[in-house]
This record gives C-alpha cells, sequence and structure tokens, in this order.
C-alpha cells in the first residue's frame, strides 16, 4: 500500500536531513578525496565536473560582490526566511549558483541557507521539478511554516532565456554553448542571480 506523504511533511523531512553550505563543501571535497562524487551516479566524469565545481566555488567564494544597493536590501528583510537548495557537487550551474546565494543569507539574520542532495530527496526533487526534469540547483524560498514563497533554478533568468532559444534553434546544448555558458556566468560575475532573488523577495513584500 503506497503511502502519499504531504508537502510539508517532504519539506520538513528535506530539511531535517539538509546540511550548511559550509558543510555541504566539505562533502564534496572529502567526497573528491575518496575519488568520489555525491550523487548516486559515480563515474570518473562525475568526478572530474566536481573537481571543476570546486574550482569555481572557491573563486566565487573570494570574488563575488555586491552592490550596496543589494546588500542594504537584503539586510533589512524583516521576515525570516530558509533557503532550501538540491544541489550535487558535481553540478556546473549549482557551482555558480550557491556560492552567491551564501553571501545573500550571510548578509541577514533573518536568511538561513540549507542544502540537500538531490539524489538522496527524490520525493522533494518530484515536486519542484523543471520542465518535468530535475534540473539543479532548485531553490525554495519558506517561511517559519514551511509555505513555499518562491522557487527559482536552475539558473538565472537571463541564462535560462539562453539555453531555451538555443535548444529551440539547434535541438540540444553542444559543447560550445556550454563553454559559452560558462563564459556568461564569468562575466555576470553572480549579478543576475542576485537580481533574480531580489525581484522574487520584492514581489512577496519582505
Amino acid at each position: 500500500m503506497n503511502t502519499v506523504i504531504d508537502l510539508n511533511t517532504i519539506l520538513q523531512n528535506a530539511i531535517n536531513a539538509s546540511m550548511f553550505y559550509q558543510e555541504f563543501k566539505t562533502l564534496v571535497n572529502d567526497l573528491i578525496d575518496k575519488g568520489q562524487s555525491t550523487g548516486h551516479t559515480q563515474n570518473e566524469d562525475m568526478l572530474h565536473y566536481s573537481k571543476m565545481s570546486v574550482r569555481r566555488i572557491k573563486r566565487w567564494d573570494k570574488t563575488f560582490k555586491f552592490s550596496e544597493s543589494d546588500k542594504t536590501f537584503f539586510e533589512n528583510l524583516s521576515q525570516p526566511i530558509t533557503f532550501l537548495v538540491i544541489a550535487e557537487g558535481w553540478c556546473g550551474d549549482a557551482a555558480h549558483a550557491l556560492p552567491i546565494l551564501n553571501k545573500i543569507a550571510e548578509t541577514s539574520p533573518n536568511l538561513e541557507l540549507k542544502v540537500v542532495l538531490r539524489d538522496d530527496n527524490d520525493e522533494l526533487m518530484q515536486e519542484f521539478l523543471t520542465n518535468g526534469g530535475k534540473a539543479i540547483p532548485k531553490l525554495i524560498a519558506l517561511d517559519n511554516n514551511n509555505n513555499v514563497l518562491f522557487t527559482w533554478g536552475p539558473r538565472p533568468k537571463e541564462a535560462t532565456e539562453m539555453v531555451k532559444a538555443y535548444k529551440e534553434k539547434y535541438g540540444q546544448l553542444t559543447p560550445e554553448f556550454k563553454e559559452d555558458l560558462q563564459k556568461w556566468y564569468n562575466k555576470d560575475k553572480g549579478q543576475s542571480t542576485v537580481k533574480d532573488i531580489r525581484t522574487q523577495l520584492e514581489a512577496v513584500a519582505l
């Protein structure tokens, strides 16, 4: 007999299983030292992607900067919010997003960032698919009662539009496009992610 679990229970179970950002980074690095990656698929490609993600995360941790306007906005948020993010250590888009989301969370005592692994939390992932797929990272913004305020991901709006247009024209993402996407992330410097999150928060009057 199948048991139907409500969304609030799924969210609470995920929060209970979640990690802080630093714990996530430690886990990814510890697994790399063992020749492994996060997730249920283990192979050389996943290990390679994990290593690349670690380098990207380190770079954004060191180089990302807010505008004064954005910093002030996040500092002045008045209600407690949890940023629950579904990710994996091998995910390139997560490597670009998580450091920025962490910096946002660090600006305010009312923001908390928690990370859960996609493959270990399939019930949660199934509730927050993107166009029917398990695209990550996926941010779920929650209030104190686990009400979903908004979701975001797997990419900033501008990058999402780039991907959509390319797929419509060519059918799939090529290695050349993926390289161009990385160049876009590097040029953008996290500002589109900040803009997206600020816009969502403003929309829910926080």
